[in-house]
């Protein structure tokens, strides 16, 4: 390490003495933290060094929980978890978040975060009195619903350990439930920044018992644009508690929050956004065409291990996925178009190995931690360098291994090349087909197909045609056969118009359309009658709507919609008759009055359409 690293990690410590290294650290930690340049670890943290001492992380000695200070219970729930070793981040963070100091975390997704404040969140608050109804006493924030429940999963076991309660808000699902856990007394609150704005204006909590607030990717939350949200929770918790933010990058107003709601906070870096990972492996495959890309990504999908592919768009990631479980490979979805149980159940089937294949968005790119992520496919090329690296890193997590493919059309090269440029990845785009050997060696041993019908409940399938759709036409509007308008529903013939004509031959989509029936309104200025709405008429029976007059009827010359009785008016047609609003004298949108179309069809873009009745004397009609 350089000596103005050194220099850095020692004035940041002037208070305590240097423990010394380890001489054998976790395997994990010493794969994580060699992944780090030791330069990187310096710079990251250069806007915030007038208000945070940057400590490198790397000199943080090896030590198991119990010798970092963690209370017993805590330690002893770790272990049936089997985690007895702390992570990189985790040991360099817990002696100042358990003595209570105000800590910057800089690190990239699955470096162990989580561990790192919850360990210090339940410790101070085992401490204490438990929470009263609707006052919490720690608060979490996260960007996502994924990140929020996979926060409160692994908190739970913590707290139950020393008798807290945790629970969860975030929208997307009803707030009855969430609500009744509040008032029921939680001492640790993981919410989504907008749900809990919801509950705060319906007072349904406060946070003014707030002991310890801890941001988690907040770099995502800005992103998102939840910093102003952010920013009027903080202001709602007591300036004295006890605050962590963790952040892999501290750009987009993040590094404002810290100066505002940090009090001379601490920063450790571990793994910044802009390190890659030295345990993954990255793959450049260019492809011939679209279709030569499908054909790649399934290869590189029928494989026994896990496989995140990203895809650019929801409906990409929604086709991807399906297509993939109709060749035989079972995958789930995961997109911002999911409900909320949906996205849950679909991640619990990868979670548990019930589907191998995951297809995402950018929404899984953060916080989602799956283990074991052999290999991440980016079908679509992301666009920034940040994401291409929060995407990678969904494997190589915690330490372990895996490989990442970019799959490029020959158009992309050069923003590709860019983007590998700027993640400071070096990888030679190569040319593959399926079966090429660079393909197969990715695969490894190919899963046996599963017939889509025997597919797990959580793969995406495509929705079935429904019996009541009538074979994809509109409601009312058969292909053929001669119907009738009875209370308002036609079932009106359907035949081939004459060029260049709005109107059919005899026996068109329109016929003896109103009739003496009722409709949308009465002639203009007669009693009771309305504009719209009304349900009968002068000549039609009471309580039919748009008339009963079948439609389809024998009328030579032929009308727009239908012959005679025919078109959207009665006598005096047009939309209304004698002057009425959208209903003649007694009709709904048909009545004694025809339709017809004097000269070339208005659709063709020759001449306008004008309108008669069927009666001898012509009521003149503004032309359309």
């Amino acid at each position: 390490m350089p000596t103005s690293s050194a220099a850095a990690s020692s004035s940041s410590r002037s208070s305590r003495p240097r423990r010394a290294r380890s001489a054998a650290p976790a395997a994990g930690a010493a794969s994580t933290a060699a992944a780090v340049p030791a330069d990187s670890a310096v710079s990251a943290v250069a806007p915030v060094t007038d208000s945070a001492p940057a400590t490198d992380s790397a000199a943080a000695p090896a030590l198991g929980f119990a010798e970092l200070g963690v209370p017993a219970p805590l330690v002893a729930s770790l272990a049936e978890r089997g985690i007895t070793a702390p992570f990189p981040i985790q040991a360099a963070t817990l002696p100042d978040t358990l003595a209570g100091r105000d800590v910057l975390g800089r690190g990239r997704t699955g470096s162990g975060k989580t561990i790192a404040f919850g360990l210090p969140l339940v410790a101070r608050l085992a401490r204490g009195p438990r929470a009263g109804a609707s006052r919490p006493r720690g608060l979490v924030l996260a960007p996502t619903r994924e990140l929020a429940n996979q926060i409160a999963d692994t908190l739970t076991p913590l707290a139950k350990a020393v008798g807290l309660r945790v629970s969860v808000v975030f929208g997307g699902v009803s707030q009855g439930p969430q609500v009744s856990a509040l008032k029921g007394g939680v001492d640790i609150l993981v919410a989504c920044p907008g749900r809990l704005e919801d509950l705060l204006g319906q007072r349904a909590l406060t946070l003014d018992a707030v002991e310890v607030a801890v941001l988690d990717e907040a770099d995502h939350m800005a992103d998102l644009g939840f910093l102003p949200g952010v920013r009027r929770i903080l202001d709602r918790t007591p300036q004295g508690g006890q605050r962590m933010l963790f952040s892999a990058t501290l750009d987009n107003g993040v590094d404002v929050l810290v100066k505002r709601y940090l009090s001379s906070p601490v920063t450790h870096s571990v793994d910044p956004a802009s390190s890659p990972v030295s345990a993954l492996t990255h793959h450049v495959f260019e492809v011939a065409d679209v279709e030569a890309k499908r054909s790649v990504v399934e290869a590189l999908a029928s494989g026994t291990g896990r496989r995140l592919l990203f895809l650019r768009t929801k409906h990409q990631a929604r086709q991807m996925a399906r297509r993939l479980t109709e060749s035989g490979i079972p995958a789930a979805d995961l997109h911002g178009n999911l409900s909320q149980n949906a996205r849950e159940r679909n991640l619990a089937a990868f979670s548990s190995g019930e589907v191998r294949v995951m297809v995402a968005t950018d929404i899984a790119a953060r916080g989602i931690h799956v283990d074991d992520v052999d290999l991440v496919v980016h079908v679509d090329p992301p666009t920034e360098h940040k994401a291409y690296l929060h995407r990678s890193g969904r494997t190589a997590r915690a330490g372990a291994g895996g490989d990442v493919v970019t799959l490029m059309l020959p158009e992309q090269r050069s923003d590709v090349a860019t983007l590998l440029r700027l993640a400071k990845i070096r990888a030679t785009p190569q040319r593959v087909r399926p079966t090429d050997e660079a393909v197969t060696a990715l695969v490894g041993e190919v899963a046996a197909r599963v017939a889509p019908a025997d597919a797990p409940s959580g793969a995406a399938r495509k929705p079935e045609p429904s019996a009541a759709s009538g074979g994809g036409r509109r409601k009312g509007r058969p292909a053929s056969g001669v119907g009738s308008t009875v209370g308002g529903r036609s079932t009106a013939t359907r035949t081939t118009a004459q060029p260049g004509s709005r109107t059919s031959a005899p026996g068109s989509r329109g016929g003896a359309g109103g009739g003496a029936g009722a409709g949308k309104g009465g002639p203009s200025g007669a009693p009771n009658g309305r504009r719209r709405g009304q349900r009968t008429a002068a000549q039609g029976p009471a309580g039919e709507s748009r008339g009963h007059g079948t439609r389809g009827s024998d009328v030579p010359g032929g009308a727009p919609r239908g012959g005679q009785g025919a078109g959207r008016g009665g006598q005096g047609a047009g939309r209304g008759g004698q002057g009425a609003g959208r209903g003649g004298q007694g009709a709904g949108r048909g009545g004694q009055g025809q339709r017809s179309a004097q000269g070339p069809s208005r659709r063709s873009g020759r001449a306008p359409v004008s309108y008669s009745t069927s009666s001898s004397s012509i009521v003149p009609m503004t032309q359309r």
